[in-house]
């Protein structure tokens, strides 16, 4: 009988040291810092989507000097959420990225510009400072720029201030125009006092320079792995439900984004009106890719003129093979 109770003991805590053992790691490293933008992750990781698939996912903030393609590369995450032009310029310097989701469906990227500068068109911008941020965000502007025939380069075309964090360049006069999005920094603008009325916007959309943003993106070779295929596709069918259910309770979510801001930089008020900004974004997105969205955004690419973001068009740049095994058809 002893010799039987230890036994089952001894399965016991081997069953447990499984149990322990079965969630599988997974980091993914955000685009930006912790707000509305990735309600969908957080979401996942609160309401234990990411648990039912056996995960246990660590998220990383980004910021204005964290390149994600970077972060991949140093072995910093098995997954980065990324824009399309930039991932795509990665991967043409020789950084295999492959797109293997695309919770964002549309574009929330703008130019805005004080109305008192004088600046009523784009053909208005030569000999202007305009905000641009970098680190992979700057391709759609240099591709807008070149497509406008504008040299980025001062006099008699514009000058590039490398925008951070914020929108002081724009409040402080120090650029005529500043980069924002939809969702967050073109009301950071109003809530420091700038009426809409006295304020230009450029959506890149209109411009006919929509690209994708938003995308989730893994290095080539590691998707020659089945178990890291297995281990992605529970992620987004996982992350993919924690986007619905932030389209669905869109304050409910904004406020768990809130609890996961270590920095207490973001208000509540700020997050719930970015949620529904952001949900205009996703809507429509199962996680799957449109083919024809990356047609569009890499033919916008290509259309630089004697500067292109890109030079050719990416092979292997993306996948089903992920959305078709979560069963996101």
């Amino acid at each position: 009988m002893r010799k039987f109770i230890l036994a089952a003991a001894a399965l016991a805590v081997g069953l447990a040291g499984q149990t322990t053992q079965a969630a599988e790691q997974v980091t993914i490293q955000l685009k930006w810092v912790t707000q509305a933008q990735f309600a969908g992750y957080y979401v996942a990781q609160e309401k234990g989507l990411y648990a039912a698939e056996n995960l246990d996912v660590t998220i990383n903030p980004g910021g204005p000097d964290i390149s994600p393609p970077q972060i991949i590369v140093g072995g910093g995450a098995d997954v980065i959420i990324d824009w399309m032009p930039s991932a795509l310029a990665s991967r043409e310097k020789g950084v295999p990225l492959v797109n293997i989701a695309q919770p964002f469906k549309r574009s929330g990227m703008m130019l805005t510009c004080r109305k008192d500068t004088g600046i009523a068109g784009p053909e208005d911008f030569a000999g202007k400072t305009l905000g641009v941020w970098f680190f992979g965000n700057e391709y759609p502007f240099l591709s807008w720029m070149s497509k406008l025939g504008i040299s980025t380069q001062g006099s008699p075309g514009v000058t590039v201030l490398k925008q951070g964090f914020n929108v002081d360049p724009i409040l402080q006069r120090q650029a005529d125009c500043v980069s924002t999005m939809t969702y967050n920094e073109y009301w950071q603008i109003i809530d420091a006092g700038i009426p809409a009325d006295e304020l230009v916007v450029f959506k890149y959309e209109d411009e006919g320079v929509s690209t994708m943003e938003d995308g989730l993106y893994v290095l080539e070779d590691n998707l020659k792995d089945p178990a890291f295929v297995d281990r992605m596709a529970r992620f987004v069918r996982a992350s993919m439900k924690g986007w619905d259910w932030a389209r669905k309770h869109p304050k409910e979510a904004a406020l768990i984004v809130l609890d996961n801001d270590t920095t207490g930089a973001q208000t509540e008020k700020h997050q719930i009106r970015m949620m529904g900004e952001i949900n205009k974004l996703t809507a429509g997105s199962n996680g799957r890719l449109d083919p024809a969205d990356f047609d569009r955004t890499v033919n916008t690419l290509l259309s630089g003129g004697s500067d292109p973001v890109i030079t050719m068009k990416p092979v292997g740049a993306w996948t089903h093979v992920i959305t078709d095994k979560a069963g996101l058809m």
